[in-house]
Formats: structure tokens, sequence, C-alpha cells
């Protein structure tokens, strides 16, 4: 009975190790140029442009500015 299990897991471990081996196929992946003409120009707006990190510090900023000028008109003039 010993031997029955030790040739049946051993049987199993070389079958595995023979089927997880196995080179995966890969596929070609085809890449297509093709050029466009415009007829009119393209528009680009500004912000695009922009990287996410301006637009961001602008609208930050924006925020900051309104609370200073808070700030500024609790303190009023000292004149």
């Amino acid at each position: 009975m010993k031997r029955v299990i030790l040739i049946t897991a051993l049987m199993f471990t070389s079958a595995t190790a023979l089927i997880s081996c196995r080179e995966t196929t890969q596929r070609e992946t085809v890449i297509r140029e093709v050029e466009v003409e415009r007829t009119e120009p393209v528009k680009v707006e500004v912000e695009e442009r922009e990287g996410i990190f301006e637009r961001s510090a602008k609208k930050v900023d924006k925020k900051i500015n309104k609370e200073i000028d808070k700030e500024i008109d609790k303190i009023g003039d000292d004149n």
C-alpha cells in the first residue's frame, strides 16, 4: 500500500511539474500608423496645455486669496 501511495504521489508531482512549466503563447501585436490631414487648424485651449498640478494650484490660489482678502477686511485700514 505504501508503494502505491508513493508512486501515485510521484506521478502527481511529476505531472504537475511538467504542466506548470509550459511556455505560454504570446500574441503578436500589430500597430498601424495612419496619417490624417486636417483642413482647419486644431484649436487647443490653454487649460489643456496645463497639467493637473497647475490647474489644481490655480484653484487653491484662488481659495487662499479669498481667505486672505477676508482677513484683511476684518483687520481694516490702520490709517
